[in-house]
């Protein structure tokens, strides 16, 4: 068995980011398995060597330790383009993919077709573009790669929220695999790593639950076995809106900045979590006993900036 953290680069770290992290880890932990640390950096204009560093530090002082990646290079996915090269390739030679020219504007026009969670879906406007259309646009502008989709249904079992079905006709559309400044796309780039560093478990937020079908469909085409998944409930503010590393109340250096220790932010996101009954300060390493993904509650977690101090 092998559990991933995968996070993004783009700043501190914030309690929602730490939740995720701490699952995935006694997970991995309570299965006695090999834990994976891969640093997700594939924005160049968001993510920053500094804050990998600083993530790695984080994540040492939580007492969340890894047995694979961290700072090496094959860990990053800044350095994994020719890979993810390889993977497009593959797609391209079964005429899967094929390229868009579509502005943001035009993506997000009013009359664009939507999902029933309010969700774009892209039309497939550029995907019957002829040869010479297809020529005349890209002297103009470089496209993206998209994918394209059909109706057939994508179904999985999610540790956490159960049977989950999608039609990604309808749900997504043709989706992105390469964007048009040349950077791989988070669907590819996630898919083509986990297959490569054998990673069997991914435990994330409930937010990616739907990229998974995505994804799924990638695993597919590919010939590459997927993964078992499991989604956390987001943690968010009393407003409803999830946390984001834009609000700082509750990132890593503000927590420490007001005293707190990591062994309280680990006993009160286990508590949160429906894992302990009580917020009880702790490490890591004592809630590998009683570690069940079946205890995790399947609501959003709701915090404030004081809930440290109730």
């Amino acid at each position: 068995m092998k559990g991933r953290f995968a996070p993004s680069p783009s700043g501190r770290m914030h309690l929602g980011n730490i939740f995720c992290a701490l699952m995935a880890w006694l997970s991995c932990r309570a299965q006695n398995g090999t834990m994976l640390l891969r640093v997700e950096d594939l924005d160049p204009a968001r993510c920053r060597p500094e804050y990998t560093e600083q993530l790695i530090r984080d994540l040492t002082w939580l007492g969340l330790d890894w047995d694979e990646g961290g700072d090496l290079p094959a860990y990053r996915q800044s350095e994994r383009a020719a890979w993810y090269a390889e993977c497009f390739a593959r797609l391209e030679a079964m005429g899967r993919t094929y390229p868009c020219f579509c502005s943001r504007s035009e993506l997000h026009d009013a009359s664009a077709p939507h999902a029933s969670d309010g969700t774009v879906l892209y039309s497939g406007n550029c995907r019957a573009l002829s040869d010479a259309e297809r020529a005349a646009k890209a002297a103009v502008r470089a496209p993206a790669q998209r994918l394209w989709v059909n109706g057939d249904p994508i179904t999985f079992t999610d540790h956490v929220y159960g049977q989950v079905k999608s039609n990604l006709a309808e749900d997504c559309g043709d989706f992105i695999l390469r964007r048009s400044d040349g950077v791989y796309a988070y669907q590819l780039a996630v898919v083509a790593d986990d297959a490569a560093m054998g990673v069997t478990e991914v435990v994330r937020g409930h937010d990616l639950l739907s990229s998974t079908p995505r994804q799924l469909l990638l695993y597919r085409l590919l010939g590459f076995t997927a993964p078992q998944f499991a989604h956390l409930p987001l943690l968010v503010a009393p407003d409803g809106k999830r946390l984001s590393k834009r609000e700082r109340a509750l990132d890593v250096g503000a927590l420490q900045a007001s005293g707190i220790t990591a062994e309280q932010i680990i006993g009160m996101l286990a508590w949160l979590a429906g894992l302990a009954e009580t917020a009880e300060p702790c490490t890591p390493k004592e809630l590998v006993s009683i570690f069940d993904l079946r205890k995790i509650t399947k609501q959003d977690i709701v915090v404030s900036e004081n809930l440290f101090l109730a």
